[in-house]
């Protein structure tokens, strides 16, 4: 069968993806990618290992330290790089006697986290997790499986691959409550031929059976949500730690929609469109956070109805198809945990990386920084980046 380079977090999906991979008997190449700044150190220790399976110089370190702390909050749900996730994938790999390598990819992590740090100061809503995948896990990972001669890359997403005569196609994933295709819309066309999901065509529950049925250690851990590198504190805590520079600059005005002065903020770095809590002021009534205008430094608020958009313009584009070849109706999915919803796209014929969406019906806070996705039907046609919500 063929070689296949599985990236490993040390969750139940990603172990039951190697155990699939090799009962349909495929090579296997398991591979995990430290890029957690907190901890990062925790997987720097000898190895004995004398391959070395990276002839493009990426730097692999061959051992998982289980004793090294992982940095992270009381509270704090564990990411997907801390060292415990290092020492279950190794536990895992071990278990099915498949080789198992660490990536150390902070460097190329510093990109994330500049990104979102960058995106809130700019008054817009970074998605780190989704560019992520596209410019780490999907970069180096490919990076990584051409330097040893893989035919395929794997990982443990909730999503689909199926194949027609137009080639390859991502689709969503089984278990609706668990689909993980919104995050992979910026994978490069090309790449999809080589893309491998294993549990995307199971429940979630199916995977977890099947990891106790195998005795993996994993089976019953949790998933992981939060940002990995926020490992304490309020994200606007972490973002001031990174740009010191900027403390104070962006405080300002709380207003109401029609300009009333209600109240001051420390950052509007704190805030996002359609947050309700923690607004520091109480009007009598529930009011959301409507817009953030970072000229002014004002963070608007106003009524549920206020967060309604008929649309919204995006940039940055991928498509996995021909855009010439869009269906005249689709659906936007506008957050990662949120559903698609019918709309029409509109993009110029000139710059296919910007385009228009109107929605059937206005959706509510349509954040600049998060990403709108495409689909049709199951299938997933690109995405971009969104820019603004249009107002008529």
């Amino acid at each position: 069968m063929s070689r296949v380079v599985l990236a490993m977090s040390g969750g139940v999906d990603s172990s039951v993806a190697a155990h699939l991979l090799t009962q349909t008997g495929h090579e296997v190449i398991g591979v995990f990618m430290r890029h957690g700044e907190a901890s990062a150190s925790a997987c720097r220790i000898q190895t004995d290992d004398a391959a070395d399976p990276n002839p493009l110089g990426l730097p692999v370190l061959g051992g998982v330290s289980t004793s090294a702390s992982t940095g992270k909050r009381a509270d704090h749900k564990q990411g997907c790089c801390s060292a415990t996730d290092a020492a279950d994938a190794r536990r895992v790999a071990m278990s099915m006697d498949i080789p198992f390598y660490s990536l150390d990819l902070q460097e190329d992590f510093r990109k994330i986290v500049d990104y979102f740090v960058d995106d809130y100061l700019n008054a817009r809503t970074p998605n780190p997790c989704v560019k992520c995948n596209h410019w780490i896990k999907f970069g180096k990972l490919f990076d990584y499986a051409d330097g040893v001669d893989a035919d395929y890359v794997a990982t443990g997403h909730y999503a689909r691959m199926s194949e027609n005569s137009k080639g390859r196609q991502l689709r969503r994933g089984l278990d609706d409550s668990k689909d993980q295709s919104y995050a992979l819309f910026g994978i490069g066309h090309e790449r999809l031929s080589r893309m491998m999901l294993p549990v995307g065509d199971f429940e979630k529950s199916q995977i977890r059976e099947i990891a106790a049925s195998l005795g993996l250690g994993v089976s019953e851990k949790k998933d992981s949500q939060e940002i990995c590198f926020v490992t304490e504190g309020h994200h606007s805590d972490f973002v001031k730690s990174r740009r010191p520079e900027m403390v104070g600059a962006t405080a300002g005005e709380i207003v109401t929609i029609d300009g009333r002065v209600v109240g001051k903020h420390d950052g509007f770095e704190a805030y996002t469109v359609g947050q309700r809590k923690g607004l520091g002021v109480a009007l009598g009534k529930p009011q959301f956070v409507v817009r953030i205008e970072p000229d002014t430094r004002r963070v608007v608020l106003g009524d549920a109805a206020d967060l309604l958009a008929p649309g919204l313009e995006a940039d940055q584009a991928n498509w996995l198809i021909d855009p010439s070849d869009l269906p005249e109706h689709v659906s936007v999915q506008i957050r990662y945990n949120g559903r698609p919803h019918a709309a029409r796209v509109q993009f110029d014929a000139a710059d296919a990386s910007r385009f228009a969406v109107r929605f059937s019906e206005p959706q509510k806070a349509v954040a600049p920084g998060q990403a709108a996705v495409v689909y049709d039907g199951d299938r997933v046609l690109g995405g971009g980046w969104i820019v603004r919500p249009t107002v008529d």
